[in-house]
Formats: structure tokens, sequence, C-alpha cells
């Protein structure tokens, strides 16, 4: 398994920018499998239910958690409650255990508190926040403990089912494009796509 430090690296590749939160997520990724006695997940032996919102502060916190666990929007083993708080569960598909990890009240005040967010409220962009500032909220927040940075639930037991995929598709019978299975719905008698059937628009204007 990875070190948080070659996970950090690489993280910062893919999540674009060097920020305080997305090494947290790191750390809280690995504090989940930890308890739950589990490694990253190859395909779907780990589920996440990821509590943050569409946007907000400190969103970065759910692509660190991704880096750690495995469980990515491409494998499909994460799904966004849309709560708005930094907390997750993870879960083992297999055993139906799970644990439940929320970023500390008292740490994230200060967080939301600092330069960092100072900066980023009056409208800097993560990657121009000066490295004087960024560089040691980062280094103070990975060194952290995890009691410091986290509340951890005892392990649980949970009734999830991983929800079954799909390699059935269609070809929609109004714009032609290939759309699989669970994204079909049929219109005076045609099967459509969900921007064809124009149930998309109808969910946004709600």
């Amino acid at each position: 398994m990875a070190t948080f430090e070659e996970l950090f690296e690489a993280g910062i590749i893919i999540h674009g920018h060097r920020c305080p939160a997305m090494p947290v997520g790191i750390k809280a990724g690995l504090a989940a499998m930890e308890k739950l006695g589990v490694t990253p997940a190859k395909n779907k032996e780990l589920f996440c239910i990821a509590e943050a919102g569409p946007t907000h502060a400190m969103h970065c916190f759910c692509d660190g958690v991704q880096f750690a666990t495995g469980c990515t929007f491409g494998k499909g083993n994460i799904i966004k409650a849309n709560y708005a708080k930094l907390a997750f569960t993870l879960i083992d598909v297999k055993t139906k255990k799970a644990v439940r990890v929320v970023l500390n009240p008292v740490f994230h005040k200060k967080a939301l508190s600092s330069e960092f967010l100072k900066q980023r409220l009056s409208g800097v962009e993560p990657q121009d926040v000066p490295a004087e500032i960024a560089n040691p909220m980062i280094e103070n927040a990975i060194s952290q403990p995890d009691d410091v940075l986290f509340k951890i639930s005892e392990v649980f037991n949970t009734d999830f089912t991983l929800p079954k995929g799909t390699f059935e598709w269609v070809e929609c019978q109004k714009c032609g494009e290939i759309t699989f299975g669970c994204g079909v719905r049929v219109q005076d008698g045609k099967q459509v796509c969900l921007p064809c059937s124009g149930y998309e628009a109808a969910e946004v204007k709600r």
C-alpha cells in the first residue's frame, strides 16, 4: 500500500494544486482503512459515501479521500450525499462493516479562520496563494495526529448492498449516442438518453 508521502505527491499531480484540505483527506482515508482493517479498493471492494455538497470551502478533502481509499467516481464506488460536510462513511462491501470519519470541528473551525482560507475568500485561486502562507498551513495540517484532525466512529454493521453495474446499452433514437441502460428513457415509443428525453432539463428547473 502506498505511503502518505507517495499519495500526497501523486495527489498533487491529479488534484492540480497544493492545499491543506487534500492531504488531510488522504489522512482521513488512511485512518478509515486502518480502523476497518482494509486496503485500498482495486475495484469495488470498498464503497464510500462522501457527505460533501456540490461546492463549498475545503471540498478538496474529497479528492484526498478518493486517492487514499481507491473509491473513485470512475470506478463507481463513491457517491456524494450533498450534506455539505467534510465527512464520509467507508464500507467494506464483503463484510458489511463500516466506519464514519468527520473532520474534527475544533480543527475545522481553526482551518476556516486560517490565512489560507482568508486568501481564498478574497478571490485568490488556491494555486496562487503565496507559498509562505500555503506551505506552513499544509505542514501543520499533515503533522497533526488523527485524534486532533478527525472524529472516527467505532466500526459498525450496515445493510449496504453494492449497486449493480450494467453492460447493457442502446443507441439513442434521437441523437444516436451510445447510452448505458441506467440512463435510458422511453419516450413516444423510442429509447432515448436523458438529455433527449428532457428529463435532465426538468430536474434542473426544480
